[in-house]
């Protein structure tokens, strides 16, 4: 493909809102995630990455319709390093009806729909003030930032589990050479919820430590909370770093557990490589999908020294962040361009001993050194693959 501009982005997690916060608590090795609960109802011990300021958030009155959690993390993330006026302004270029919204999520503002739950009548109806159509339903992330932001393009929401805002990228590259659109705003919105709690302890994937990717004593994977974006145009007028390439496969080994080999890790991390027109050994750093779950973090030391062997250096930031879900794969796009803009590939923190059985090289230091290409993988449930891979704006 030929490299498609990024000419801004953002990001907003449990380590603050903006760039410069999320660059100096990875440079620290600082950790956004804390042990408390979530919502009153919750009776889960475990490791929460929460954006507190969310609920300082209040949507214009034209969009009070969509007032639910999951879109004021949206409208949050809009604000940060004043992407929202960036958007603005490529609309203003291109044409509001030329730049498209694709939204990766996982539950969406499925926590609205609890709160109705708790709400019922006497004959168990939902009450009348329950939104589904602005708030729960899937579509809602995407229809809220295209209404905030006055833009009359196409839009969509991809949901494939926590694969869903790295994918997005490929929509919009793909929309683009089509001449569908000049510019997309790509990215995702995932807020907690009791669904995904309850749902990951069903799942024995919830540890009750703090997450330990790559660890030899890692238990599972902590929850997070996030948004984040970034603007892709045809012919910028600025550059803040480039998509070089997408992959993209769907391996359907198992409902929820990873292909033991990493296969249709492989396949993604190839084709992007390929679509990059790239030989592995040009990436300079891989921000890794690392869960932190002991099947997860195995299959993928062995897809990724599969393509790469065992130097090229790697991390997993869930440990800063929690895992993100439905955002992760847009949270980890922005960490990657911020180490390619710093010269600075983030660390792995919360490891105590390093597995023996895992055989990537695992930054447990931030590595310092000018970083020209970085890649960043992201799988979900059922085998949904994807691996974006990024160039410096230099």
């Amino acid at each position: 493909m030929k490299p498609l501009a990024i000419t801004d982005y953002t990001l907003v997690t449990a380590l603050g809102a903006g760039r410069n916060a999320t660059r100096a608590a990875l440079r620290a090795g600082r950790s956004g995630l804390a042990q408390r609960g979530f919502e009153t109802a919750t009776a889960i011990e475990t490791w929460l990455g929460i954006v507190d300021t969310v609920d300082e958030i209040t949507l214009a009155p034209a969009l009070a319709a969509f007032e639910c959690r999951n879109n004021r993390l949206a409208e949050l993330g809009l604000r940060a390093d004043g992407f929202g006026d960036a958007v603005r302004a490529a609309a203003a270029r291109w044409g509001a009806t030329r730049v498209g919204v694709f939204i990766g999520t996982s539950t969406s503002g499925i926590l609205q729909t609890e709160i109705a739950y708790r709400h019922r009548d006497a004959a168990g109806a939902l009450p009348a003030t329950l939104d589904y159509d602005h708030t729960h339903n899937t579509y809602s992330a995407a229809r809220y930032v295209r209404e905030a932001l006055g833009l009359r393009g196409p839009a969509q929401v991809v949901s494939t589990a926590c694969s869903s805002s790295a994918k997005v990228f490929a929509t919009a590259q793909r929309m683009i050479d089509a001449g569908l659109v000049d510019a997309a705003v790509v990215g995702g919105v995932d807020s907690l919820c009791l669904t995904t709690l309850y749902g990951f302890r069903s799942l024995e994937l919830l540890s009750d430590e703090v997450c330990r990717p790559w660890d030899a004593a890692r238990k599972g994977l902590s929850l997070g909370e996030a948004a984040a974006y970034a603007l892709l145009e045809r012919e910028p007028k600025r550059v803040a770093g480039w998509l070089l390439g997408a992959g993209e496969s769907s391996d359907g080994y198992h409902m929820s557990s990873p292909h033991p080999e990493g296969a249709g890790a492989v396949a993604a991390i190839e084709a992007a490589l390929g679509q990059a027109g790239l030989a592995s050994d040009r990436v300079d750093y891989l921000n890794l999908h690392g869960t932190g779950t002991p099947g997860n973090d195995a299959a993928e030391d062995r897809a990724v020294t599969t393509v790469f062997g065992r130097t090229l250096p790697c991390s997993s930031t869930k440990g800063s962040t929690g895992h993100t879900l439905g955002a992760a794969g847009a949270v980890e796009a922005a960490i990657c361009l911020i180490a390619l803009e710093a010269g600075e590939a983030p660390a792995g923190i919360n490891v105590i001993t390093p597995d023996p059985a895992l055989h990537a090289n695992y930054l447990r230091e931030p590595l310092r050194r000018p970083l020209e290409v970085a890649a960043s993988n992201s799988f979900g449930f059922g085998g949904s693959n994807a691996c974006l891979i990024f160039g410096a704006a230099r």
